[in-house]
């Protein structure tokens, strides 16, 4: 290898001293961000996640007594909330993952030039921006999931399992209702509709990362197969497998949310145990 190989590139190190401190901060960014962002004056309190699930208890059990379609103004104001928490989340992770996106680059670039210990330390960096990208994906596409239907989301957090007082025996109330959903209060049909659109939006959103694995792929295996230097080979060899793998990941993901959306009532008879 010619000395000039090994010489990192100025415009490589430029690029990584702004985006390496950019994703430091948009780290704990995505952890304590989205709850700074999604409280106003009357919800602050909702950072605190004991309160959020005691108001997600007291909002779903005036919600059901209502025998509205309509949320009760406890509920509401839950729901409104975790529907900006989820966009807060979503816009945060997608800008940190075009951020590791772009690190990643950098490192690989970095990687294919240089050698001895700043190889290695580089191969290290390397998987840490991986997973990290990885992870961000996830977190985004999980919050696009919350944003489009929160009300969904917010039953998560119901402790399902609660077989005493008034949420107890609005749960019960529940069950019974997903037995026969077409003589059930309307709250059930909303509950029914909104996990449809739960799982449908996770569904579409599996099918776009799926598309996007795929052209990476595909990308990967051309240099793969038109490169003469060991050392990108290898890398592109990895890295072209992982791609296959994670899209067939995320494609059983999108059949496994095509399945539930299909027969939403059971997924909710599931999930409450009835």
């Amino acid at each position: 290898m010619s000395s000039t190989a090994t010489v990192p590139s100025p415009t490589g190190r430029l690029r990584a001293r702004v985006l390496v401190p950019l994703a430091g901060s948009l780290v704990p960014a995505v952890y304590f961000g989205p709850h700074l962002l999604a409280a106003d004056a009357s919800q602050g309190g909702f950072g605190d996640q004991g309160r959020l699930v005691g108001a997600v208890k007291e909002g779903f059990v005036r919600y059901w007594a209502a025998g509205r379609a309509d949320y009760s103004p406890e509920l509401g104001g839950v729901v409104d909330y975790w529907f900006r928490f989820h966009l807060a989340k979503a816009a945060l992770s997608a800008l940190l993952l075009a951020v590791l996106v772009a690190l990643g680059v950098v490192v690989w670039r970095a990687f294919l030039r240089s050698g001895g210990a700043r190889r290695a330390g580089l191969a290290v960096s390397g998987v840490v921006v991986g997973a990290l990208g990885l992870l961000s994906l996830v977190v985004a596409a999980a919050n696009v999931q919350g944003a489009v239907a929160p009300f969904t989301s917010v039953l998560t957090m119901l402790p399902t399992g609660t077989r005493t007082g008034a949420l107890g025996g609005t749960l019960e109330q529940v069950r019974a209702g997903l037995g026969s959903p077409e003589s059930a209060p309307p709250a059930l049909a909303v509950m029914i509709g909104d996990n449809t659109r739960y799982h449908v939006t996770m569904a579409v959103v599996s099918a776009v990362v799926a598309v996007g694995f795929v052209a990476v792929s595909v990308l990967l295996w051309r240099r793969f197969t038109g490169t003469a230097d060991r050392r990108a080979r290898r890398l592109l060899g990895v890295f072209g497998s992982l791609g296959v793998g994670m899209t067939l990941v995320v494609l059983v993901v999108g059949a496994a949310n095509v399945s539930v959306a299909a027969d939403s009532a059971r997924g909710l008879s599931e999930f409450f145990g009835a």
